[in-house]
């Protein structure tokens, strides 16, 4: 590091993110009557994935009461399932309740992170040249940061506008363009059918076809939002409902991934309904079983495919030229417009940052084989760091908010013993390796493993992002630290 720049006085905790996850860790920490913490967030302003993904249709497909935090409650969501700029207001919200504009650095990326063993500080620098210490680094990232582009050969030289979904264009007028939609993952299904009115033609490129299934969506009645203000146990009444309706569909996920099937007969009468044309159902048909990616939901997708301007194209993509798509059986599809609806690179976790443990081993160098942490929190030789929404702590199921939830005591219990006297601790490697084993051996009965390539697993097919079983569990395995699982270095 480049000894410059005036390093600030060392914190107790430094947060890397202000999204669900870290905003949530500093909302507990304030709750404790804590200040002595500060987030870093690469973005001009909190919010993480929502302020991200301001697209159009963008919203979420977790139950509102759900997908927000249960000590925390919003009462007047205007949705079962909100919108985007409304769960970032909630964010923005949290924010101002709990003062935490303060301890937010704003436009600051981390660019690498070391821990200095003999002063027990973890010693970060941000790609502005500014360098902080702290006892404990908490990585609140996430798994959905970073774009990922397609690898197309001539992708650079296409002479219209290209952009990923994530980095919407709002200043680029589709009306009466020719747009081209590479990818029909989650956003996909929600910007298509926003688009599809003003374009003159959109030909969306499929690699493989998703389950959609209907969105049991509406807006709250001025009635049930009368009542949650004036009762509100009524909302933590349907907050928890919502909660046991998801969680019992971890049955199929990863018990009994056989009654998928049954699922999968309301998949295909509900692509009935909606797609009258044989041929084109048939490609929107897939060819592995319900849950093995992510399952999608949305009422006004598939409507969206059988407009007459809309074509949906399942050949390979060869290359890209300077004024369209061209497929591997060699015909090019003009285009005015580029969209990337291609998702993250989920399964690399804390990249593109530089993190350094004990003896400056390179965080990247542990996870050779893929990403792997004790509890999806602590990882061996990287003392007094821990991750949230760390590897294996996604869901297909339910509500990641309450699994953030269940993490948080659990890195506050670290917190308190680096308080009380214990310079750091280091997960220990054997407890690590057996924890990620009993992970991947339960994962191998899911749905996940039943033949398809996803997100959820890296290059070599080692899954790396989802949780192997009920949220419950996980809650259960995370209420208080086993410090017998530690080396505690006091």
């Amino acid at each position: 590091m480049s000894n410059n720049t005036p390093e600030h006085a060392p914190l107790g905790v430094l947060i890397i993110g202000a999204g669900f996850a870290g905003l949530g860790l500093a909302m507990r920490l304030r709750q404790q009557g804590s200040d002595d913490f500060l987030i870093l967030e690469k973005a001009a302003e909190a919010g993480g994935t929502w302020r991200d993904n301001h697209y159009p249709g963008a919203a979420c497909d977790v139950p509102s009461h759900l997908y927000s935090f249960s000590f925390e409650p919003k009462t007047d969501w205007s949705r079962r399932f909100a919108p985007q700029a409304e769960i970032f207001a909630y964010v923005q919200q949290c924010v101002a309740k709990y003062d935490l504009q303060p301890r937010i650095r704003c436009n600051s990326e981390v660019a690498e992170a070391w821990f200095d063993e003999p002063a027990a500080l973890w010693r970060v620098q941000t790609r502005d040249g500014a360098r902080f210490s702290a006892r404990a680094l908490v990585s609140a990232c996430g798994q959905l940061n970073r774009p990922a582009y397609p690898a197309l050969p001539g992708i650079e030289g296409f002479a219209g506008e290209a952009f990923h979904s994530a980095r919407w264009r709002h200043d680029v007028d589709l009306r009466g363009k020719r747009v081209a939609v590479i990818g029909t993952g989650a956003s996909a299904i929600q910007f298509v059918p926003q688009i599809v009115p003003q374009v003159a033609q959109l030909i969306l490129f499929q690699r493989s076809a998703a389950y959609v299934l209907p969105k049991p969506d509406r807006a709250y009645s001025r009635f049930e939002l009368t009542l949650m203000q004036r009762w509100p146990w009524t909302q933590k009444l349907d907050r928890a409902l919502q909660y046991l309706y998801h969680e019992a569909r971890g049955v199929a996920f990863f018990i009994l991934p056989g009654l998928m099937k049954l699922y999968r007969g309301s998949f295909l009468r509900h692509l009935r309904r909606q797609i009258a044309d044989p041929a084109l159902r048939e490609r929107l048909t897939p060819d592995y079983p319900l849950g093995c990616k992510r399952i999608l939901i949305s009422n006004d997708y598939y409507p969206a495919l059988a407009q007459p301007q809309v074509a949906v194209v399942d050949t390979a993509i060869r290359a890209v030229g300077a004024h369209g798509v061209i497929t591997a059986d060699g015909r090019e599809h003009p285009a005015d417009v580029l969209i990337y609806g291609t998702g993250f690179t989920a399964s690399d976790f804390l990249a593109p940052m530089h993190i350094r443990g004990l003896g400056g081993v390179e965080l990247n160098q542990a996870w050779q084989e893929g990403a792997e942490a004790y509890k999806g929190i602590s990882v061996n030789g990287f003392p007094n760091l821990f991750l949230l929404y760390g590897p294996n702590t996604n869901l297909g199921h339910n509500s990641i908010i309450y699994m953030l939830e269940s993490q948080y005591p659990y890195v506050l219990a670290g917190l308190q013993q680096l308080q009380q006297g214990v310079r750091y601790l280091d997960v220990r490697a054997p407890v690590q390796r057996a924890w990620n084993r009993q992970v991947q051996h339960d994962i191998q009965h899911s749905v996940w493993e039943q033949g398809c390539s996803s997100w959820y697993k890296n290059a070599a097919g080692k899954h790396t992002n989802n949780w192997s079983g009920f949220t419950f569990s996980y809650r259960q395995h995370t209420r208080q630290p086993d410090w017998s699982d530690y080396d505690l270095v006091r």
